[in-house]
């Protein structure tokens, strides 16, 4: 048996960093990810004024208890979000929750990324934000002047992190924030969000589809990331198409994290699967079976599933994954693409993908700048010589060491 350590959640993280930043007082981050996305989020909150230390395995982060601090010296903060959508979408609105102006742009993949329906709603609560290029897009500047709060309708079926970023901003307006969704996709990030909220101190609650966040002040903490478990996803696939055993500790039956249940998903298709409190164990089949699978909680793992999807014994059908679109790539037109380009046939409609048995042949993967797409693939080269990655790079997005992760594994399991 393999153990293999991931790196901390990138979701968990980047929502501590920005919680601590809106408690007064020190808050200490134990273990979280340590990647591009997680250093552009922290080095936002540094150019809003707040105090960030990105040391080892500890970071501290001098809250303000208001929303953005000062604005570092300049009459405009200047946020470059690099890639990161959780900065480009959560950031803002702590800027309008506080007093002092913020520019934000990102790279020209996430200034491809919607911001709108954040942006909106940020609005309707009394935010002056403005576009400086096309409407819905980064660039733009947010002038803070403080959030009333009250009560709004969100349509969340594009990405659940608009509704996050309402969410957290939610304790530091000036009367209750009641949001009524509709279409809401990946409700377990939702759902961690709240967790994480109270945590550190805020009332909020869920009925349904309504949420009710209570004007309160955050309380500094210490809060320990566990694992990312849309990263364990690679390592559980891994052990499911190889017929090996892998288990990935410090995530459990308790996490948050959605993506925990893709190791349920390999569980249908054959894996033998063991969930405990503090660790994930995958034992693979011999052959995988073929499974219809809808992944709208979880469409963070499509692409790994795709990926290993031909070893199958049937079809693999997705479904309910159309916010995948509209990520750092369309993943659904990128995983049918790169398989067409293995040889493997594919099926692909608007929100669904079926992948269908075959034995991939080398070639080229074109990541298109996206981590998942370029991990989800590097796991079909473990049973096929020659895929390779036009941009192995883009992993640090995530999990800059994840290429040495997955070498450890080859030789460990005698794959090289």
């Amino acid at each position: 048996m393999t153990t293999t350590a991931v790196p901390g959640s990138k979701s968990l993280t980047a929502r501590a960093l920005f919680l601590a930043a809106c408690a007064p007082g020190t808050s200490t981050l134990h273990r979280p990810l340590r990647s591009d996305d997680t250093e552009a989020f922290a080095g936002g909150l540094r150019a809003m004024g707040h105090r960030v230390t990105t040391a080892g395995d500890r970071w501290t982060v001098e809250g303000s208890g208001a929303g953005p601090g000062a604005s570092a010296g300049r009459e405009v903060a200047e946020v470059n979000c690099r890639d990161a959508a959780t900065a480009g979408r959560f950031l803002p609105a702590l800027a309008a929750a506080g007093h002092s102006a913020v520019r934000f742009d990102g790279s020209a993949q996430l200034r491809a990324r919607p911001v709108a329906p954040v942006v909106t709603a940020l609005r309707s609560l009394g935010a002056d934000i403005r576009y400086e290029g096309a409407d819905g897009r980064l660039p733009l500047t947010v002038a803070g002047r403080g959030l009333r709060g009250g009560f709004l309708r969100l349509d969340a079926g594009l990405s659940s992190q608009f509704l996050t970023a309402l969410l957290l901003a939610g304790p530091l307006m000036e009367r209750e924030l009641v949001v009524e969704t509709t279409d809401l996709v990946s409700v377990p990030y939702v759902d961690m969000t709240l967790s994480l909220m109270r945590h550190f101190g805020a009332e909020a609650e869920r009925e349904g589809q309504v949420f009710t966040v209570r004007p309160r002040p955050y309380h500094p903490s210490d809060y320990r990331v566990e694992p990312d478990a849309s990263t364990a996803s690679y390592f559980l696939a891994a052990a499911a198409v190889t017929g090996r055993t892998v288990t990935v500790p410090g995530l459990g039956d308790s996490s948050r994290q959605g993506d925990v249940e893709f190791a349920r998903v390999l569980e249908r298709m054959g894996a033998r699967v063991r969930i405990a409190p503090d660790a994930i164990t995958v034992t693979g089949p011999r052959r995988l079976r073929g499974v219809r699978v809808v992944m709208r909680d979880i469409s963070d793992t499509m692409p790994t599933l795709a990926a290993i999807a031909p070893f199958a014994d049937g079809p693999v059908h997705i479904t309910d994954v159309y916010n995948t679109r509209v990520k750092e790539c369309d993943r659904l037109d990128a995983c049918a693409q790169n398989l067409l380009q293995l040889g493997v046939p594919v099926e692909v409609g608007r929100d669904w993908i079926r992948v269908h048995p075959s034995t991939p042949h080398p070639g080229l993967v074109r990541c298109r700048g996206d981590h998942r797409i370029a991990m989800g693939f590097s796991i079909t080269g473990l049973r096929t010589a020659g895929v390779q990655l036009d941009d192995p790079g883009c992993v640090k997005k995530t999990f800059p060491g994840f290429h040495a992760a997955l070498a450890g594994l080859r030789r460990e399991w005698g794959l090289n």
